[in-house]
């Protein structure tokens, strides 16, 4: 019989296969006391094992390139951290097996994040993967990850870590649903960026049975368990009907009226770049560098380092736009070198623009690297602060802009419910603003884009968040400037028209949205997306605001 449940969808498409379920956790190894003559051994077992995994992560993160690479390079420095090494060694000189020592040591750096606020307690699923790898090296057993399958089928998991998202096989896995995660999960970006049909935050999906048939549809969220033949013939012609009209779609972003809303892609560094370039990207919206600052995680790349890679992403745009955002840590994305190591709550602490101003040698280096990346090409050249919260802050980072002698655009990233309620004063002393959709929501609610329990209040169809784009959007064109979009509620076609009818002025996105959202526009006129923009803002919750944009683009 045919049942119908509800999760988020993360990534367009249609899959419809038999039920797969992930392997299974790690088992706990045994506690078990060894002589002493035998811990020089079993600490030299741990630290083999730790730089095994840190490199696979590694190895795995340059095949799959672009953002899945910076989040792997990122859980590579999660195992290698001296501070969880130091306590695994001071385990096994009392008594552990390799094994169990690394098994308690991250159990209970485990219980220290956990507690240490819903942001960094987003990271317990990384970390639970990595400890996993490790123990599973230690015990000579295979690793946990994706089923092994001649035929294709539709992958389900608690959760998926990055490693096993970033090289999944999209002949084989037709798509995946999980029960945790939100829109802005690592899962959740890095399924847009391989074009997989995805949901998570669906609640029960561990109990679908392995083999079951089930639909799934990531552009509602909704899954249907044993469809009958009428629903499958259904979704498959709609599915057929999308991409015929993504093929005949091509060109600038546009309403079917003229107006213009430019198609960017969000790039994490030049493996991105061929991606985004067939998709027909009219530039990039967002380039996050963090990517270069991940690889030694003790020191700043060099200028010359830095320079090579911009220059690769901005040669791929001739005349087109290139927005960098300058490096952004702190919080989830923690550097040695830079980020205190006792902040109680690094996503309230010193991250993005807070870091760079306490370390000015790091920001000027960066922009230097820019300036002389950018010399004597034709791209429009425009770079952003991250965690920008007020004009003090803007006027910062204009004037380092200025002193690297840096010839572009200066702007700044709206994250901050207090950058949104004051624009107008940040556009002062910046030129554009570029609205970081993923963290605006997460601070407007206070809910972490990490955690699936909270993820309804991470749907950037919540009212307030239209709200705060709208006062963004609205203060940009009073100062006769421009205000992007470069979150993840760019790349959502429906959401997409009603950003424009706010006055969003650019659209930045994964590639693998840029057909789907400029088809969409295309069906529309600025009148039609201004009037589901404004049926949005009227409801109460997302999504009533979806249903109320939906039935004024669908002229019902």
């Amino acid at each position: 019989m045919e049942t119908t449940l509800r999760g988020v969808g993360v990534s367009h498409g249609v899959a419809i296969g038999e039920v797969r379920h992930m392997g299974t956790a790690v088992l706990e190894p045994p506690a078990r006391q060894i002589p002493a003559d035998e811990a020089p051994r079993e600490q030299g077992r741990a630290r083999q094992a730790v730089e095994a995994v840190a490199a696979d992560l590694v190895a795995r993160g340059n095949l799959a390139g672009g953002e899945a690479q910076a989040v792997l390079e990122a859980q590579a420095m999660m195992a290698q951290d001296p501070e969880l090494m130091a306590d695994v060694e001071r385990r096994i000189a009392v008594g552990s097996t390799a094994e169990r020592a690394v098994y308690d040591a991250f159990a209970a750096y485990r219980a220290l994040l956990a507690g240490a606020g819903d942001y960094l307690a987003g990271r317990v699923a990384d970390l639970d993967d990595v400890r996993n790898r490790i123990v599973a090296r230690l015990l000579g057993v295979p690793m946990p990850g994706v089923p092994d399958s001649d035929e294709p089928y539709v992958l389900i998991a608690r959760d998926l870590a990055p490693a096993d998202t970033a090289l999944l096989d999209p002949t084989l896995v037709l798509g995946f649903v999980t029960e945790e995660g939100g829109p802005t999960s690592h899962s959740a970006i890095l399924a847009r960026a391989l074009g997989v049909p995805a949901v998570v935050a669906l609640p029960g999906a561990g109990d679908l049975v392995e083999g079951t048939l089930i639909a799934v549809d990531g552009s509602t969220g909704e899954i249907f368990v044993s469809p009958s033949e009428e629903k499958r013939a259904e979704m498959t012609r709609a599915a057929e009907e999308r991409r015929a009209a993504l093929a005949a779609s091509s060109g600038p972003g546009a309403t079917s009226d003229g107006h213009k809303v430019p198609l960017l892609a969000n790039v994490g560094g030049p493996a991105d770049v061929p991606a985004a370039v067939e998709a027909g990207a009219e530039g990039v919206g967002l380039f996050r560098t963090e990517f270069l600052f991940l690889d030694d995680s003790t020191q700043a790349p060099s200028e010359e380092k830095q320079v090579e890679a911009y220059r690769q992403v901005l040669e791929a745009f001739p005349e087109g736009r290139v927005v960098v955002r300058v490096l952004d840590a702190g919080a989830d994305k923690p550097l040695d070198f830079l980020t205190p190591a006792d902040e109680p709550n690094p996503a309230l602490g010193v991250r993005g623009l807070r870091t760079l101003l306490d370390h000015p040698e790091v920001l000027r280096t960066q922009l230097t690297a820019l300036a002389k990346a950018s010399e004597g090409l034709p791209v429009y050249l425009e770079v952003m602060a991250p965690m920008v919260a007020d004009r003090l802050d803007a006027k910062a980072f204009a004037d380092a802009c200025r002193e690297a002698g840096l010839r572009a655009k200066f702007g700044a990233m709206v994250e901050i419910p207090s950058a949104a309620l004051r624009a107008r004063s940040i556009l002062q002393e910046v030129e554009f603003l570029s609205l970081g959709t993923n963290d605006l929501a997460q601070y407007t609610f206070a809910a972490d884009r990490q955690v699936g329990a909270v993820s309804r209040l991470q749907d950037p169809w919540q009212p307030a968040l239209l709200d705060l784009v709208a006062a963004s959007a609205e203060a940009a064109q009073a100062e006769g400037k421009s205000c992007g979009v470069c979150g993840e509620a760019a790349s959502d076609p429906l959401l997409a028209c009603v950003l424009a009818g706010l006055g969003v002025t650019s659209l930045s996105m994964g590639a693998a949205s840029i057909p789907y959202v400029r088809a969409t526009l295309a069906k529309h006129t600025l009148a039609q997306c201004e009037r589901a923009a404004s049926a949005a803002r009227a409801a109460d919750t997302a999504e009533d605001a979806r249903r109320a944009a939906q039935a004024v683009l669908s002229g019902e």
